[in-house]
């Protein structure tokens, strides 16, 4: 049992609430998951900047001069904003390729959330408020995020096998339920040339949607071919730059409901998830179809 929520805002004036609102989201969830937390926030794009969040058990010591070190290996000055045991590097599109390859060359006990023109990724072990203050998540603005709040039930309780998990640009998911076929998608994955830090299941499912949309698939299409190549009780909630989807399994035997106003997309797996969203009362709110796809993009 886990508990997941997802926010996309179609009004550009609660994008100064984004992370306010998706954290009382999910804190409300949080008796759905004691052991860790996490939550993605896309923010908007500048068009000139590309961010990849890092994480460190010893932060003190991995990410002392480490500005300073990327900049004389890339050539070019390099922005270190810390956050407790995550930091958001900063650097431009074209650089942000040799940037991931130097923190793993100078840190290679850093492990790397996210990366992309847009996304932060913050999780670690513990409740969601916790994880929420840790990373002052209220203050955050942005165009859409997801988040989750783990009952770990088959891998470790580590801050790699919480979600959100990321596995390609501005690309990330979160899940409640378990898959089956994972191991063999997996293997099928790596012949790719896919990577992957940890065995957790979900992992899988977020690769597997970063393969289908690198062979040129929408957010839409990778998500239906969920339906038929992975096995096993899921509900995903997706985001990408500028996307956010939801599946859930044929048999939907996990809990989701949604809500739409000419506001927002919202997605919780309880309707307490959602009950202190601005215009809720009016919303149109529904239980997602078992094997259907939604999703939007600005």
């Amino acid at each position: 049992m886990c508990g997941i929520v997802g926010l996309f805002l179609k009004d550009k004036s609660l994008e100064p609430q984004l992370g306010s609102m998706l954290s009382e989201m999910l804190i409300s969830l949080s008796d759905r998951g004691p052991d860790s937390a996490g939550i993605a926030i896309y923010g908007t794009p500048s068009g000139s900047e590309a961010k990849i969040t890092i994480q460190s058990a010893k932060p003190e010591h991995d990410f002392r001069n480490l500005d300073a070190e990327l900049a004389r290996a890339i050539g070019t000055p390099v922005n270190i904003a810390v956050k407790s045991t995550h930091a958001v590097v900063r650097t431009t599109p074209d650089k942000i390729d040799e940037v991931r390859e130097a923190i793993q060359a100078l840190r290679p006990d850093i492990r790397i959330m996210g990366a992309g023109d847009v996304v932060e990724i913050y999780k670690e072990v513990g409740l969601p408020e916790a994880v929420v203050d840790r990373f002052d998540v209220r203050s955050m603005t942005g165009t859409h995020g997801i988040g989750h709040t783990r009952m770990a039930t088959e891998s470790a309780v580590t801050t790699m096998g919480a979600h959100p998990f990321s596995t390609g640009a501005d690309q990330c998911l979160v899940h409640n339920g378990s898959l089956s076929n994972h191991n063999n998608v997996r293997r099928e994955l790596i012949r790719e040339g896919m990577k992957f830090e940890t065995e957790n299941d979900t992992e899988v499912a977020a690769a597997y949607l970063s393969s289908q949309m690198a062979h040129g698939k929408n957010l839409g299409e990778a998500l239906e071919g969920t339906l038929s190549d992975l096995d096993g009780f899921f509900t995903f909630v997706v985001g990408t730059k500028n996307g956010f989807g939801v599946v859930r399994d044929p048999i939907a035997c996990k809990p989701a409901v949604m809500a739409e106003t000419d506001q927002y997309v919202a997605f919780g797996s309880e309707y307490r998830a959602l009950t202190k969203l601005p215009g809720i009362d009016n919303a149109r709110v529904w239980e997602p179809e078992p094997a259907t796809v939604y999703f939007w993009e600005h």
